[in-house]
């Protein structure tokens, strides 16, 4: 039993590893100073108008990550925070 308990753990690691990696891979949005970036609410707006149900905005890096709903499935995306233009996209249930 203590076997089945160490392959979990590793198995469980490696795919906590996996999520960060694929966190930091989306940490540079823009190259443009935070002075020049647009308002959560505006990012907010921006993907409401493309028609997410958005349900928090964080700043990740320097990204604007929006999570939201769309046609009843968690979405995450990730928006250039100086020019509000959609980054990447992925599902929420994908970490």
């Amino acid at each position: 039993m203590s076997r089945n308990l160490i392959i979990a753990s590793a198995l469980l690691a490696a795919l906590g590893g996996a999520t960060a990696a694929v966190a930091d891979e989306r940490t540079d949005c823009t190259d443009q100073p935070q002075t020049a970036w647009m308002t959560e609410d505006a990012i907010r707006a921006r993907a409401t108008d493309l028609g997410y149900d958005v349900r928090d905005v964080r700043v990740e890096g320097s990204c604007y990550e929006v999570y939201a709903m769309s046609n009843g499935e968690r979405v995450e995306l990730a928006f250039d925070p100086a020019t509000g233009s959609v980054v990447e996209t992925g599902s929420s249930d994908d970490e």
